[in-house]
């Protein structure tokens, strides 16, 4: 007798808004022209909002659907509220940004939407198959994403350089899988963590070779060095909107099927990985840190700014257990308000032919747009991890679980990188308050999506670093809620 299928469309209710939003938004923007295109980024942020009181409705609902590929628990709903605030975010900013680019208005939002699809499915697939569907589902997007600018040579070059070396990320994350597959017998990770103890002889060696193709798959994504050389070319390149997704939702995605691999599933053979997991977690700080330094493009020192802040998020999947997979997802939600606050600050000063990117650009912005001076100092501030604000906070809770796992060593070099950081950061204040010249800078009330973009970032940056109990609670209850 042949079993009924396991199909569940409640599971997936929060992944069939999205994707029902991207297509009513593909569909619209035929009968759309002219102002009335600002009305589709409007019915995004209403889908998103639909998708948020979905997921908040099944907060306390734990199943599995279709042959345990996919779960409804508290993990995945935690990743999709964040990647519903993130492209919310990025909507919203976007509305006041495309009014000075060429970018298609239409194009531009239904593939933010697929993008978001892709990220909601790889953190809440149980199946590596279903996770790298998801994974090429949001890179596709991200890469058409990124070459939208179709007459600056600059964002061509991104989207080439993007998709030809995360095609080769998919290819050994692909390889990775198939190895699983061949030592466990089962791409479900629920099976695959069931039969680990059973694994030996040369099993074992394609499960350690599995788990290091896996490695730079997910290596690639985060941006950890030396995976990294893709991010300061694409960042630059790319619309800066599209950056500003790429850098918080992209990373974030890539961390949630990162964690729920390795620190759920593979979590019995730590030892196996956890020193590669090390190594990488230094000297991804280390040289994301000091390649910052030398950057006289905000883009290009933001994304290394983000490689630096991978390294401390892996810091906390060194730690391992509920304390270091809480601190991830604390740092995950601190890390999106305050690096998608800096992008909506770097929009502002942009101008139709003129982006204005440089740091001399920045000099004296704190004089003549005293809200978006306040602004930046709050996420500059935050991203070095000065308290008060939530940056602090988070490099705080990932450096604590590294201590009380016994990696005092790397919680050192994370500190003294945090150090270096402060440079960086601290610069652009500087020529924002201690220098001359730069560019006009248009008042904050004439684009209102980007303001109400930097109210909400600068809100929940300092909110956060003053109460963060309540948020690190729910990160612990919802990494404790993997299946």
């Amino acid at each position: 007798m042949i079993a009924a299928p396991d199909i569940s469309f409640t599971v997936i209710l929060p992944l069939l808004i999205v994707t029902g939003t991207a297509v009513l938004i593909l569909v619209a923007d035929l009968w759309t022209e002219g102002p009335d295109r600002e009305g589709l980024g409007w019915i995004g942020l209403v889908g998103l909002a639909c998708t948020v009181v979905a997921t908040l409705a099944l907060w306390n609902t734990r199943a599995t659907a279709f042959a345990g590929a996919v779960a409804l628990d508290r993990y995945g709903s935690f990743f999709t509220l964040l990647f519903c605030v993130t492209s919310g975010l990025t909507l919203l900013m976007s509305m006041s940004y495309l009014e000075v680019t060429e970018i298609r208005t239409g194009d531009y939002y239904t593939l933010v939407l697929f993008s978001t699809v892709g990220m909601v499915l790889m953190a809440t697939a149980t199946d590596l198959i279903v996770l790298f569907l998801g994974l090429e589902v949001m890179s596709v997007a991200a890469y058409a994403l990124a070459g939208l600018c179709r007459n600056e040579l600059r964002s061509n070059e991104a989207a080439l350089k993007y998709f030809i070396l995360g095609a080769f990320a998919s290819g050994f994350l692909l390889f990775g899988i198939a190895l699983l597959y061949g030592a466990t017998g089962s791409t479900v990770l629920a099976v695959i963590g069931q039969r680990l103890p059973a694994v030996a002889g040369a099993e074992r060696a394609l499960l350690v070779a599995g788990m290091g193709l896996l490695l730079v798959g997910f290596g690639f994504k985060v941006a950890a060095v030396p995976f990294h050389v893709w991010a300061p070319d694409v960042y630059e390149g790319a619309p800066t909107s599209v950056t500003a997704l790429m850098a918080v939702g992209i990373k974030a995605a890539a961390f949630a099927a990162f964690l729920r691999v390795f620190l759920h599933t593979l979590a019995p053979l730590a030892a196996d990985w956890s020193g590669v997991l090390w190594v990488l977690a230094a000297l991804t700080m280390t040289v994301g840190n000091v390649t910052a330094l030398l950057q006289r493009n905000i883009k290009r020192m933001l994304a290394y700014s983000s490689v630096a802040h991978a390294g401390y998020l892996l810091v906390g999947m060194v730690a391992g257990g509920s304390e270091g997979g809480a601190a991830v997802l604390f740092y995950l939600i601190a890390y999106a308000f305050m690096t998608l606050g800096a992008f909506a600050v770097v929009i502002a000063l942009g101008r139709r032919g003129a982006p204005n990117e440089t740091l001399d650009d920045y000099a004296g912005v704190g004089f003549r747009s005293p809200f978006l001076g306040l602004a930046m100092t709050v996420f500059m501030l935050s991203l070095a991890g000065v308290p008060p604000f939530v940056g602090f906070i988070g490099k705080f809770y990932v450096f604590a679980a590294a201590v009380q796992a016994g990696y005092v060593g790397l919680t050192v070099i994370g500190v003294l990188n945090s150090v270096i950081s402060v440079y960086y950061y601290v610069g652009v204040l500087v020529r924002m308050y201690m220098t001359e010249g730069g560019v006009d800078v248009m008042a904050p009330s004439a684009r209102p999506y980007l303001f109400a973009t930097l109210l909400v970032t600068v809100i929940g940056t300092v909110m956060l670093g003053l109460f963060p109990s309540g948020l690190f609670d729910l990160a612990q209850r919802s990494f404790l809620g993997l299946r």
